[in-house]
């Protein structure tokens, strides 16, 4: 429940929630990264739709990708960092 009040900040912030209609499929990531990627998708909408709300929005973090991406697995380890364990004999 608290991703859905997360998704609905932009348009609290600029008293817009009762303007808008917002339906949304989001794909890949878990539900928290989904809900950040929604977040900041209809925080970009209402900046084209009125570009003075971008300072408000901007200031609020809105505007803000979180650019952290999963590390690629390396040869002849387990995972991205995490190898075998080492057996003296």
């Amino acid at each position: 429940m608290d991703l859905i009040v997360d998704i609905e900040k932009p348009f609290k912030l600029t008293n817009l929630s009762e303007s808008y209609d917002v339906v949304v499929n989001a794909k890949g990531g878990g539900i928290a990264g989904q809900a950040d990627a929604i977040k900041l998708g209809i925080a970009r909408a209402l900046i084209k739709e009125n570009p003075e709300l971008k300072k408000v929005l901007k200031q609020a973090g809105f505007l803000t990708r979180d650019q952290r991406e999963k590390e690629r697995k390396k040869y002849g380890l387990k995972k991205a960092r995490k190898a075998f364990q080492f057996s003296k004999r």
